[in-house]
């Protein structure tokens, strides 16, 4: 934030005071000290209304505001751990399949209880329950 302070980059350091308010909200309304898995999911959250708002904007021919809420993505981005690959969330699935014992779709709640704090942050979750749901019918 003081670096984004010094360098006048009036933008970024918005969407980092709009992060922090949003931690220090939960803090308080929920009276505990978050710990990096809850801040991490808390910026999770954030990039996921960003990129439905986009979307939204980008539907409604509103490219100007869309533009908003990217470059606010890209910064909380910055913020997040480094995204995993294809071939890696492949092989987590496998292994997250196999650690489970699932052989159906019945069992897919077990497998996805396994690669959510593996993945959480690096990879978005409905795709990689998609990917799962393709495992099982191959």
């Amino acid at each position: 934030m003081k670096v984004s302070m010094r360098a006048k980059d009036k933008e970024r350091l918005k969407t980092i005071r709009m992060a922090l308010a949003a931690v220090k909200q939960r803090e308080i309304d929920e009276r505990i000290t978050l710990n990096d898995d809850d801040v991490l999911a808390i910026l999770v959250k954030m990039v996921k209304q960003r990129r439905d708002a986009a979307k939204q904007f980008e539907d409604a021919n509103r490219q100007d505001l869309a533009d908003i809420e990217l470059q606010e993505i890209t910064v909380i981005e910055e913020f997040l751990p480094k995204p995993l690959t294809s071939d890696e969330v492949d092989s987590l699935i496998k292994a997250a399949i196999e650690q489970a014992g699932a052989t159906s779709m019945q069992e897919m709640g077990k497998v996805m209880a396994i690669l959510k704090p593996q993945v959480q942050g690096r990879a978005d979750l409905g795709k990689i329950s998609g990917l799962i749901k393709a495992a099982f019918s191959a």
